[in-house]
């Protein structure tokens, strides 16, 4: 692929990035950012749809996973590293909706930190910053 084309890609799909980060307020229902903005160790938790909430996030998730396994094809142009960021990112998502969901059921009752967290992975691609310097360094041993 074309270095120029390969730099336009890069600014199109982390602009999108952005949009998607820019306007979640309009296009997710996620109470839960209220909720962790203000004194949430003092207040109750907000009446949620849960089904509504998880829906959202995994819409929102399967946004910035197509954005993410699109910048690693454009990066590294490899099919496997896209086949396993697809996996990764499947799996992951399972793992951290399971644990989120049973965290909601019992409304936080164990704490904070790890609900606040497990959402943060799955609404945001921090994915992606762990996925590129690990195959940075895969694409470096091969040499």
């Amino acid at each position: 692929m074309n270095r120029y084309i390969k730099i336009i890609l890069l600014f199109l799909f982390v602009s999108l990035l952005f949009v998607v980060r820019a306007f979640s307020a309009e296009l997710f229902y996620d109470p839960l950012i209220a909720y962790f903005k203000n004194d949430y160790l003092y207040t109750n938790m907000p009446n949620l749809n849960i089904w509504s909430l998880i829906v959202d996030m995994l819409f929102r998730y399967v946004l910035n996973s197509v954005i993410t396994i699109a910048i690693i094809w454009v990066i590294f142009e490899r099919k496997d590293y896209v086949k396993f960021t697809g996996f990764f990112l499947m799996t992951a998502f399972l793992i951290l909706i399971i644990i989120f969901s049973l965290l909601l059921r019992d409304q936080f009752q164990s704490g904070y930190l790890l609900p606040f967290y497990i959402r943060r992975f799955i609404i945001h691609p921090l994915f992606l910053l762990i996925l590129l310097p690990a195959f940075y360094f895969q694409k470096l041993s091969n040499r």
